[in-house]
């Protein structure tokens, strides 16, 4: 099969295919996806391996939004052995360039997750094999095996470019919900700096003392995060914020409307997780980044039920016109992440 598989939200499949298909029309390439409700994946199909090889080589995976990973098809493997599955996902390999690393995967769904145990279970013994039959090398790090379980006997096995990927198999990071913080909104925040600044980047524009405003911050999950780091914020929400975030000495809780709210100086971060229409955060954040009230901001655009992928790409226009009329150099970046909900999370600074 030639094509691309991609791993998306339950629920979003329509939006991760008219992303991939849109993308691909721009490169020139033609294909069509096929794609079931609530499957959480969606495949691809190009008319050649050399337009899915194109495909996945050319398209940045950063600027998908509804794709949490992906890897080009090698096969569909539809009848392995239940006593020697390991035999044919090899034979599946056969023609496969060396990797460097192995994930095994299955659709983020309840029945994929009844197949994660199988998984785990093959995890050793489909490395050795993969290290004896010479596919799995130490020195070919660029190159990335996926196998990804839809049922105990049948899987798509699959090959990704380590730079043009997730590194999370199944593009879900593992984060904990952390002990002390007031709302499970928190790992939204963390997984967004996970997923759109490098190490360096953290370091760099996430020091203690530079100064924040959280819009809509109550409980204070977001302002959570901020506040751990050493930041200094400005939590706007009418309700009632965590008494432990009030005792850090790091926060000031203003009751007031984050629509009207306005900085008294230029701050580094604004944040945002305030339920609204997302034409109306977007044009938010674009005031905020645009006036130069703050430099970074991040914010969660909640979706209507339908037009999901065209009101994203409307939002994201808006804040990008804005953006370019500052005439300084910017950054903007979109994906919904896997603590997501019916939500998308954007990232925009103004250097």
């Amino acid at each position: 099969m030639n094509g691309l598989f991609l791993h998306c939200r339950p629920g979003f499949e329509s939006e991760c295919a008219a992303e991939i298909q849109t993308r691909a029309a721009e490169l020139g390439i033609g294909g069509y996806c096929k794609a079931k409700a609530a499957a959480a994946y969606v495949v691809f199909v190009t008319a050649s391996d050399d337009d899915a090889i194109r495909l996945h080589r050319e398209l940045p995976f950063a600027q998908l939004i509804f794709t949490r990973q992906w890897f080009r098809i090698l096969a569909l493997v539809k009848d392995l052995r239940i006593d020697d599955r390991i035999s044919g996902l090899l034979a599946a390999c056969s023609d496969a360039p060396r990797m460097g690393d192995v994930f095994l995967e299955t659709a983020d769904t309840n029945e994929g997750k009844e197949l994660q145990a199988l998984c785990r279970s093959l995890a050793r013994p489909l490395t050795t094999a993969l290290a004896g039959a010479g596919l799995l090398r130490e020195d070919a790090p660029s190159q990335r095996l996926h196998i990804c379980f839809l049922a105990t006997a049948a899987a798509y096995v699959g090959i990704a470019d380590t730079a043009n990927s997730s590194p999370h198999p199944m593009g879900i990071p593992r984060l904990r919900f952390p002990p002390g913080a007031p709302s499970r909104s928190t790992l939204k925040l963390e997984e967004a700096f996970l997923i759109f600044l490098d190490a360096e980047q953290r370091a760099r524009e996430l020091q203690a003392n530079m100064r924040a405003v959280d819009l809509g911050a109550a409980p204070g999950g977001w302002s959570w995060q901020l506040v751990k780091r050493g930041l200094h914020v400005v939590a706007v929400d009418n309700g009632a914020m965590a008494p432990a975030l009030m005792d850090s000495g790091l926060l000031e809780h203003r009751r007031e409307d984050g629509f009207r709210f306005r900085p008294e100086q230029p701050v580094d971060w604004m944040v945002c997780d305030i339920v609204e229409q997302p034409a109306r955060i977007a044009d938010l954040a674009a005031r905020w980044l645009g006036d130069g009230w703050c430099r970074r901001s991040i914010f969660n655009l909640k979706l209507p039920m339908k037009k999901r992928y065209p009101e994203v790409m409307q939002c994201l226009a808006l804040v990008r016109e804005r953006l370019e009329a500052t005439g300084r150099p910017y950054r903007l970046a979109c994906k919904q992440l896997y603590h997501d909900r019916e939500e998308v999370t954007v990232f925009a600074a103004v250097e």
